[in-house]
């Protein structure tokens, strides 16, 4: 569904330049929800954003559903798009928009006859469970609210992919575990692809079944998350696991530890 191979990105800043991505080779089958996971500055959200170009690599090359990304034009990356959708750790909704009008949005971009718009908005919030909210704007939702919104903006087109970039950072652990559970109904029932970037060991253990660690731009360890987990070889991956670890049993900042 998804192949990335030797993609490398660089970010010029007045101060520096940034190595994001240093050959990231990378395989996310159909049907996957793939955790991308690492800690800050690894590259895994500019390595998420790439992937539909709102990030655009310096090299390599990326293969989503058949199709080589970097050579699509306008146009047929416009199309390609419409069958990914995404969702932010901030929700990106418009505040001077109901939940219906945000939810429909990308319909409208696509040109949908009002009918089926109508039809399919309404389909959508009842599956994220949003129906009786259709007509409130983003200001009067909770965070779990606003994610599920997103969350059936991003599945309005009928996307074949799913990409989450901290879509749970800004959620308490209750609200989380629900917006999990509904991305896990998602894939189960329309069988999307999900690549989801965290840096929360216990979102990847809840929802993905394949994982990859990145460290400094690559990728260090990847498997079915289980046995990354149980068996980490990465540096990266074991203290990654040291620090959730440390997290859970409240001793993190005990021993001199810190992230």
């Amino acid at each position: 569904m998804i192949a990335v191979r030797d993609l490398r990105k660089t970010f010029i800043t007045p101060a520096a330049e940034v190595q994001a991505l240093a050959g990231v080779d990378l395989d996310i089958r159909e049907g996957d929800i793939f955790g991308i996971v690492g800690f800050s500055g690894s590259g895994k959200s500019t390595l998420l954003r790439c992937l539909n170009l709102l990030e655009r690599p310096d090299s390599g090359t990326v293969t989503l559903a058949g199709k080589e990304v970097l050579t699509l034009d306008r146009k047929q990356l416009g199309l390609l798009r419409q069958k990914v959708g995404m969702i932010f750790q901030h929700f990106h909704l418009f505040d001077s928009r109901t939940v219906r009008a945000n939810i429909g949005y990308p319909l409208e971009i696509a040109g949908t006859d009002r009918v089926t718009l109508q039809r399919r908005v309404a389909e959508l919030a009842e599956l994220v469970g949003i129906a009786d909210k259709l007509e409130a704007y983003p200001g009067q939702l909770s965070g779990g609210q606003k994610q599920r919104v997103a969350i059936a903006r991003a599945l309005a087109n009928e996307p074949r992919v799913l990409l989450s970039d901290e879509a749970t950072s800004a959620l308490d652990p209750e609200t989380t575990r629900s917006i999990l559970q509904l991305l896990k109904d998602i894939n189960g029932k329309m069988g999307l692809t999900i690549a989801l970037v965290t840096h929360e060991l216990d979102v990847v253990r809840a929802v993905c079944n394949r994982v990859a660690v990145l460290e400094s731009g690559r990728v260090v360890e990847t498997g079915e998350v289980g046995t990354v987990f149980g068996n980490p070889r990465s540096a990266a991956a074991r203290k990654l696991v040291e620090i959730s670890r440390g997290f859970r049993e409240g001793t993190l900042f005990t021993d001199g530890g810190g992230i």
